[in-house]
Protein backbone atom coordinates (compact mmCIF):
# COMPACT_ATOMS: atom_id res chain seq x y z
CA UNK A 1 0.00 0.00 0.00
CA UNK A 2 1.28 3.36 -0.93
CA UNK A 3 0.44 6.96 0.38
CA UNK A 4 0.77 9.85 -2.21
CA UNK A 5 0.19 13.35 -0.28
CA UNK A 6 -0.73 16.27 -2.98
CA UNK A 7 -1.25 20.39 -2.75
CA UNK A 8 -4.41 21.12 -4.42
CA UNK A 9 -5.81 25.02 -4.53
CA UNK A 10 -9.21 24.34 -4.16
CA UNK A 11 -11.87 26.01 -2.50
CA UNK A 12 -14.67 23.45 -0.38
CA UNK A 13 -16.79 23.18 -3.74
CA UNK A 14 -13.53 21.58 -5.41
CA UNK A 15 -13.63 18.50 -2.25
CA UNK A 16 -16.46 16.63 -3.46
CA UNK A 17 -15.61 17.15 -7.30
CA UNK A 18 -11.50 15.82 -6.31
CA UNK A 19 -13.26 12.63 -4.15
CA UNK A 20 -15.26 11.92 -7.57
CA UNK A 21 -12.31 11.66 -10.07
CA UNK A 22 -9.85 9.90 -7.49
CA UNK A 23 -12.55 7.55 -7.05
CA UNK A 24 -12.79 6.62 -10.85
CA UNK A 25 -9.39 5.28 -9.98
CA UNK A 26 -8.64 1.60 -9.76
CA UNK A 27 -6.59 0.51 -6.21
CA UNK A 28 -7.71 3.99 -4.13
CA UNK A 29 -8.15 2.74 -0.89
CA UNK A 30 -8.66 5.89 1.25
CA UNK A 31 -8.96 9.37 0.66
CA UNK A 32 -8.11 12.14 3.00
CA UNK A 33 -9.11 16.11 2.04
CA UNK A 34 -7.33 19.16 4.45
CA UNK A 35 -9.14 21.93 3.45
CA UNK A 36 -6.93 24.53 5.57
CA UNK A 37 -3.39 23.29 4.63
CA UNK A 38 -4.85 22.21 1.06
CA UNK A 39 -3.19 19.18 1.19
CA UNK A 40 -4.49 15.79 -0.15
CA UNK A 41 -3.89 12.24 1.30
CA UNK A 42 -4.56 9.37 -1.35
CA UNK A 43 -3.53 5.87 0.39
CA UNK A 44 -3.71 2.93 -2.16
CA UNK A 45 -2.09 0.81 -4.68
CA UNK A 46 -2.64 3.22 -7.52
CA UNK A 47 0.78 4.89 -9.06
CA UNK A 48 1.49 8.58 -7.75
CA UNK A 49 1.77 10.17 -11.34
CA UNK A 50 -1.81 8.42 -12.22
CA UNK A 51 -3.43 9.95 -9.18
CA UNK A 52 -1.64 13.71 -10.16
CA UNK A 53 -2.94 13.16 -13.65
CA UNK A 54 -6.13 12.39 -12.88
CA UNK A 55 -7.01 15.34 -10.41
CA UNK A 56 -5.32 17.48 -12.75
CA UNK A 57 -7.70 16.41 -15.56
CA UNK A 58 -10.25 17.36 -13.08
CA UNK A 59 -9.42 21.29 -13.58
CA UNK A 60 -7.88 21.71 -10.32
CA UNK A 61 -3.99 22.56 -10.00
CA UNK A 62 -1.86 20.19 -8.16
CA UNK A 63 1.76 19.13 -7.05
CA UNK A 64 2.94 16.49 -5.15
CA UNK A 65 3.33 17.82 -1.22
CA UNK A 66 7.14 19.04 -0.34
CA UNK A 67 8.44 19.94 3.32
CA UNK A 68 8.94 23.45 1.63
CA UNK A 69 4.65 23.40 1.74
CA UNK A 70 5.18 22.21 4.92
CA UNK A 71 7.26 25.20 6.55
CA UNK A 72 5.40 27.83 4.39
CA UNK A 73 2.18 26.15 5.98
CA UNK A 74 3.49 26.53 9.31
CA UNK A 75 4.97 30.09 9.15
CA UNK A 76 1.89 31.33 7.26
CA UNK A 77 -0.18 29.80 10.89
CA UNK A 78 2.21 31.61 13.19
CA UNK A 79 2.14 34.90 11.74
CA UNK A 80 -1.78 34.85 11.05
CA UNK A 81 -2.36 33.55 14.46
CA UNK A 82 -3.58 37.21 15.86
CA UNK A 83 -5.56 38.04 13.31
CA UNK A 84 -9.25 38.02 14.55
CA UNK A 85 -12.26 38.24 11.81
CA UNK A 86 -14.94 37.99 14.23
CA UNK A 87 -14.92 41.05 16.43
CA UNK A 88 -12.72 43.10 13.09
CA UNK A 89 -9.41 43.14 14.95
CA UNK A 90 -6.80 42.87 12.32
CA UNK A 91 -3.44 43.39 14.78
Amino acid sequence: MQTTELKVEMVCIHEKRLRKCLSKLKGIEKVEVDGNSQKVVVTGYAHRNKILKAVRRAGLKADFWSVQNELLNAYASSTFQNLRFNNFNIF
